[in-house]
């Protein structure tokens, strides 16, 4: 837990902003935003930052709210795991029915929100990804299947196509690829950070694959995501969406994740997992921001 996260949650409000993971958060708004972004050709109107603005909001509400759903509903594992044992809901600071309150009230608010002055597609499908987050995901998926990343990652992987939608009104394809990249590159994100937590999820009981598959099953899974991955990363250039500027990044971060993942594989050693974990931020993030930059490049 880092410094600014321990004064967060020193007081009650802190409390329920801790409860919205706001790193995870502030991820899936970037995506979002640059799924806002792409969706509009050349320089935005001062409309489009309006309408981009209110909808990054509405996402952020209904995203925070799955959050703490999540928190609610993990309570006990949280309890039992040192990664997550400082959380209020975890530590009792806050109770069950604080918690679906505050969750019921920001998924109304943001629902509402992108309802009335975005669009009803944006609101349905933010709403869809709330559900299959906050309960497809960790009600039903999460203690019953090894795969419950892979299967889950879908809700995970919306946030570029919700921008788009916010802007458009619609689906396009090139939100289909932007959502294909986030699928394939959760599993091997998300696996190292297990990798290197595995006792905490062998004592959550909850059926992660490095404890029902192992760890050496699991580094060679990472390994073969992050080259699948490396694939679905050319498609926004080879489609048109993209130029040679995000082509060279995508190629550059690709390439490292790729090694990390075969380093990975071949010698394994929890600091390595850290590593890897760290980079895959890395990796998504700055691959967005190249897909920004090259954007307004091209225009």
């Amino acid at each position: 837990m880092s410094g600014q996260a321990r004064i967060a949650a020193s007081s009650v409000w802190g409390q329920y902003y801790v409860l919205t993971k706001p790193r995870v958060v502030q991820l899936i708004v970037f995506c979002a935003l640059i799924g806002m972004v792409l969706a509009v050709p050349g320089w935005p109107r001062w409309r489009d930052v309006g309408l981009a603005a209110v909808a990054s909001l509405g996402i952020w509400l209904v995203a925070g709210a799955a959050a703490a759903f999540n928190c609610l509903i993990e309570q006990e594992i949280d309890a039992r795991m040192k990664r997550t044992a400082w959380r209020p809901t975890a530590k009792g600071e806050l109770g069950r029915g604080q918690t679906l309150l505050f969750s019921g009230v920001l998924c109304g608010l943001g629902s509402a929100l992108l309802y009335v002055w975005v669009n009803p597609l944006t609101m349905w499908l933010t709403f869809a990804t709330f559900v299959g987050y906050a309960v497809v995901y960790t009600v039903i998926l999460k203690p019953l299947t090894p795969q419950n990343i892979v299967i889950g990652g879908a809700s995970g992987a919306m946030p570029p196509v919700l921008g788009w939608a916010a802007m458009t009104g619609e689906v396009g394809p090139e939100a289909l690829i932007l959502f294909l990249i986030i699928f394939l590159w959760t599993p091997p994100h998300f696996w190292a950070l297990a990798l290197y937590r595995v006792e905490d999820y062998r004592k959550s009981g909850l059926p992660m694959l490095p404890v029902t598959h192992g760890n050496a099953f699991t580094r060679l899974q990472i390994f073969l995501y992050t080259l699948v991955l490396a694939a679905a990363c050319l498609l926004p250039f080879v489609s048109g969406m993209s130029g040679w500027l995000y082509l060279g990044a995508a190629v550059l971060l690709s390439l490292m994740f790729c090694l990390y993942g075969y380093w990975l594989w071949r010698d394994y050693s929890d600091a390595l997992a850290r590593k890897t974990f760290r980079f895959s931020l890395i990796h998504l993030s700055a691959l967005f921001a190249a897909l920004l930059v090259d954007h307004y490049l091209v225009f």
